[in-house]
């Protein structure tokens, strides 16, 4: 799957807006006049916002490769979970994304029947993980700024992350697939991660997130 060309320039804007402002400040006031943390923090929060969706959107095109139609209240749960993946970054917070795919699997295999599982459900549910998600991206994007460097740094950023939101969404639709196919696959557990250096602190600045959890904090299912 190619990804949308766009996807390049994404970091960019929050990187733009904060080097712009650092260079404004070497040519006039000095470092007196620089940026607010919370201009800085804005910045990002806006891109993040492009990355959530273009995210989601690559996520629901693998979905459809796959025959699975991401306008699905299920579907959108999934994705979800797929985005949560790949752009986590610690042992425990990949552990977690993995496990809540990999009991989302099992339950839309069996077909599980959730009354409660409506557009607006869903909706309340992605507006905690947007959130969740945003403080993750932040926290990844605040300890990469660098004055005059910013630019280069918010693109490469978020590229890798859409890159690795694909990669989690084949290996996410390609096992689901398999596994209606050949049915035998439900015995095989997801892989475990660890953190066998964690000199770059990717334990304390990565955001855990759980979709299933927040599903039971809206009053769904409890998968867990």
């Amino acid at each position: 799957m190619v990804l949308p060309h766009r996807g390049g320039g994404l970091g960019a804007g929050a990187g733009l807006a904060i080097t712009g402002g650092q260079l404004a400040i070497t040519a006039s006031a000095g470092a007196a006049a620089a940026p607010s943390a919370g201009a800085i923090a804005g910045a990002f929060t806006a891109d993040t916002a492009v990355v959530l969706g273009l995210s989601s959107r690559a996520v629901g095109q693998v979905a459809l490769y796959y025959g699975y139609d991401p306008e699905e209240p299920s579907e959108k749960l999934f994705i979800m979970s797929v985005v949560n993946l790949g752009t986590a970054s610690s042992a425990a917070a990949k552990n977690a994304a993995m496990a809540d795919i990999s009991k989302l699997t099992q339950a839309l295999f069996r077909g599980k029947s959730w009354e409660v599982l409506s557009n607006a459900f869903v909706s309340k549910v992605a507006e905690k993980f947007a959130k969740a998600f945003g403080v993750r991206l932040t926290k990844k994007g605040l300890g990469k700024v660098v004055p005059a460097f910013g630019i280069v740094l918010g693109s490469t950023l978020n590229w890798a992350t859409l890159e690795g939101i694909v990669d989690a969404a084949e290996m996410a639709y390609r096992r689901r697939f398999l596994l209606e196919k050949y049915p035998h696959l439900a015995a095989e557990a997801f892989a475990t991660f660890t953190d066998p250096d964690d000199s770059d602190g990717a334990a304390e600045s990565d955001e855990r997130i759980s979709v299933l959890d927040e599903i039971v904090d809206e009053g769904g299912p409890d998968l867990r």
